[in-house]
């Protein structure tokens, strides 16, 4: 004789909240993103289609350095025109003009060795390919902790005349430093300027 499979009631069923908390280790789509798998996948399935690109990678890669480093040109004249409204003078437009293009070139060179670009992944020889990202975040912390804290000091204690040749670049520097890193390079970095300040008494006015 078949038994009957006596069911659970609704009241034995226990009932518990689903697990909200996100992956603690690294997933497959965090994986291929890091390395730009997603991208090189849109390329190949582009060059089996027939699809040639448009531009080079270099070329790719140039027009990348000038549009980000015409971004932070343009910051660098705002902050430089930021600086002489501060202390109340009258306003040098064609030397703003000229340090900004000065600072325009730097940058250029820095943004196009240290800019992460799919067709150049090794941004630093001897070193080998799984710590090259570390590498670069650690250079970008540096640069942000030192030039931030730098900030604050030339600020607080210099005259104007340095404030205003020092200021514009740092800045620049140091947002530029920020956008760069991970969230866990760049919030220990700021929280470091911010005790900096502290520690020394120097205060927003």
């Amino acid at each position: 004789m078949a038994r009957q499979r006596k069911e659970k009631s609704v009241k034995d069923i226990k009932l518990e909240q689903p697990d909200r908390s996100g992956p603690t280790k690294e997933t497959l789509v965090d994986f291929a993103k890091g390395r730009d798998l997603f991208a090189e996948a849109d390329r190949r399935q582009r060059e089996l289609n027939g699809e040639g690109p448009l531009l080079s990678p270099r070329t790719e890669r140039i027009f990348e350095t000038i549009l980000w480093t015409g971004v932070i040109a343009t910051v660098h004249f705002t902050f430089d025109v930021l600086v002489q409204r501060q202390y109340a003078m009258e306003v040098d437009w064609f030397a703003i003009v000229q340090r900004t293009f000065t600072a325009w070139l730097l940058f250029i060179g820095l943004f196009y060795v240290l800019h992460p670009h799919y067709s150049h992944k090794s941004f630093f020889p001897l070193v080998p390919q799984q710590y090259q990202e570390t590498v670069r975040q650690a250079i970008f912390f540096v640069a942000s902790t030192v030039g931030g804290c730098y900030l604050i000091h030339i600020s607080n204690n210099y005259g104007y005349i340095a404030v205003m040749k020092q200021a514009p670049p740092l800045g620049c520097l140091w947002v530029w430093a920020v956008v760069e890193m991970d969230i866990l390079w760049a919030f220990p970095s700021l929280c470091i300027a911010v005790a900096y300040a502290y520690k020394n008494g120097y205060g927003f006015r």
